[in-house]
């Protein structure tokens, strides 16, 4: 057993860890990092590297089916899911070694392998016996892959993010529980190469869309290529190598699996922490309550940062989290809070899904545009989805935006910036907008909010769309 002092202690080493450690360090506390594995961030070993390359081979499948459209004749597609599951792994490796890369860089000692738990407000035991004392801990123990009670008899045929691109072979059949980012992206993906895929949720609305224009357009689009039951509680039971499923609700019914993807959530990675010790005030999820703008528990020199406070699990949040926890615990009990950035969520079905600042309220002026004879998409023959914009009175200033549409997770960037600057819709029709581009497709929604009653300062200088756009 070996004791460790320092100023800031960091559990976990993802994205919000290492931020956090190096905030710190720059802030000029010692540190240590402590992990289980450090295996790389979650990012790049099992999330957003390996679903898009996932996805890329889907896209590529896709793409070749449908070049006929354009007058090219390829021929018959094949899919070799051997290899595309090992394209995939190989570069998943790689984006996992360069993560893994950055451990190298850091000070000597600073990593402590093994698993934290608290046993003290600032005092933690490792798995192997070492104690650390620190003035102030960062926890960013990141989230876990939840597989509910009627999954958990099936065994290895359940599937998560964590084993999902292990795999060997593409599954002849796929049932994906859950219709947020992971079981969308994913379940579009398998049935481009070939798989025969349906999505189940309890919920009737998929990728957390709060708009009910854009919620149909998600059914009807994604419903095109994956069979979709919404609105359903799902039963599970194991016969053999398959996976027996019965479902009732919205729809009912019965079939049968090869495998079955569990992406019904990721909750935060308590188990383990013994909170408890830390004198930190849980809620009943055993989550402590946290200011979002310092991301300090309480009063306590103990800071959440990334997938593990469950606020905003995505990866520049966790990013940006982890530097302001780390900054704060260096400087700790000198905390400062600091505004959070623009709400911002991308999933990337075809076309892809964007949510970003407030939801539509009683009040909000909507723009819509729809895409479905656009000029720029009906070039590339992708004219489908819409966008919807919400902005408040007077002024027209944009509030917030759903958008599924072709190049959404470009038009996304320009939005979350105009958002964060408090642009008016008027403003953004004054910008130069090159054409032909799917950006022009944004014009009718900011007309309509330009042109709402409540609206009292309209631009003048948008003459209109050249022909075609």
């Amino acid at each position: 057993m070996a004791e460790h002092s320092c100023d800031v202690a960091v559990i976990g080493a993802g994205t919000a860890g290492l931020a956090a450690e190096r905030a710190a360090r720059e802030g000029g506390a010692t540190t240590r990092l402590i992990d289980e594995s450090f295996g790389g961030t979650v990012c790049a070993t099992v999330g957003c590297m390996p679903s898009k390359l996932l996805i890329a081979a889907a896209d590529a499948a896709h793409g070749v089916r449908r070049a006929s459209i354009f007058g090219v004749e390829p021929g018959g597609v094949t899919v070799d899911g051997p290899a595309v599951m090992a394209r995939l792994r190989k570069e998943r490796d790689r984006f996992a070694a360069a993560t893994r890369g950055a451990f190298d860089d850091l000070p000597a000692g600073t990593c402590l392998k093994g698993r934290a738990r608290f046993t003290g407000p600032t005092r933690l035991e490792l798995d192997r016996g070492d104690v650390v004392f620190a003035r102030a801990v960062v926890v960013a123990a990141g989230a876990y892959p939840m597989v509910p009670a009627p999954f958990e008899a099936l065994g290895d045929l359940v599937l998560t993010n964590r084993t999902v691109f292990e795999i060997a072979d593409l599954p002849r059949s796929l049932a994906v529980i859950g219709g947020g980012a992971i079981g969308l992206e994913l379940a579009q993906a398998m049935a481009r190469l070939g798989v025969e895929t349906c999505l189940f949720d309890h919920a009737e609305t998929l990728g957390g869309s709060e708009d009910a224009e854009v919620q149909a357009a998600l059914e009807e689009i994604l419903g095109a290529e994956v069979t979709l039951h919404l609105g359903v509680e799902v039963e599970a039971a194991r016969e053999g190598d398959e996976a027996r499923l019965s479902w009732s609700g919205a729809s009912a019914g019965e079939a049968r699996f090869e495998r079955v993807l569990v992406a019904a959530g990721r909750p935060p990675q308590l188990d383990g922490l013994d909170l408890v010790a830390a004198a930190l005030a849980l809620d009943e999820t055993g989550l402590p309550a946290f200011d979002p703008t310092t991301l300090q528990c309480g009063d306590a020199p103990v800071f959440v940062a990334g997938d593990v406070n469950g606020d905003r699990p995505v990866l520049h949040e966790a990013s940006d989290e982890g530097t302001r926890a780390g900054r704060n615990a260096a400087a700790w009990p000198d905390v400062t809070p600091v505004a959070r950035s623009v709400p911002f969520r991308l999933t990337f079905t075809d076309p892809p899904f964007a949510v970003l600042g407030a939801p539509a309220a009683a009040d909000s002026i909507v723009g819509t545009a729809s895409y479905a004879d656009q000029g720029r998409a009906r070039v590339e023959a992708r004219a489908q989805g819409l966008v919807r914009l919400y902005a408040a009175a007077p002024d027209g200033r944009l509030t917030g935006a759903e958008l599924f549409a072709p190049g959404a997770d470009h038009m996304a960037h320009l939005l979350v910036l105009a958002l964060s600057r408090g642009e008016t819709a008027s403003a953004l029709l004054d910008l130069p907008i090159y054409h032909p581009t799917l950006e022009e497709g944004l014009k009718p929604a900011l007309r309509a909010i330009c042109a709402a009653p409540q609206i009292s300062a309209r631009s003048s200088r948008d003459s209109g769309d050249p022909p075609g756009a």
